[in-house]
């Protein structure tokens, strides 16, 4: 099933200067390794073309079940300098959780939690 991240994860995000940090956990370990497999950083960047103007990075963090990405270029400046709405990022967390992912069927009815 094709379905929005919300469904099988949780963000954070925030500013790192003129760059948002985008911080994504799975609900649990199978939803994990979905995210590994399928979030990669060009999809991350596709995905915020309208306001990430420089590359985007990807870090995992397994032991958190985790992934996290900085989208540089994104803030317009940054906090102090940007006439942006969101010069924090504070949105990213958010918007990230839009993006579609393939997702066994079972794994949804099952309410797999760990």
């Amino acid at each position: 099933m094709r379905v929005p991240l919300s469904r099988i994860a949780h963000a954070r995000s925030g500013d790192k200067g003129d760059g948002s940090n985008v911080g994504l956990i799975a609900d649990s370990a199978p939803f994990y390794e979905i995210l590994v497999q399928q979030v990669t950083s060009k999809r991350v960047k596709e995905h915020f073309s309208q306001v990430c103007f420089g590359p985007v990075d990807r870090y995992e963090v397994p032991n958190l079940r985790a992934l996290n990405f900085i989208l540089h270029d994104s803030l317009g400046g940054g906090g102090t300098m940007s006439l942006k709405t969101d010069a924090q990022g504070k949105t990213h967390g958010q918007g990230i959780l839009s993006l579609e992912v393939d997702v066994p069927a079972e794994l949804l009815s099952s309410g797999e939690e760990e």
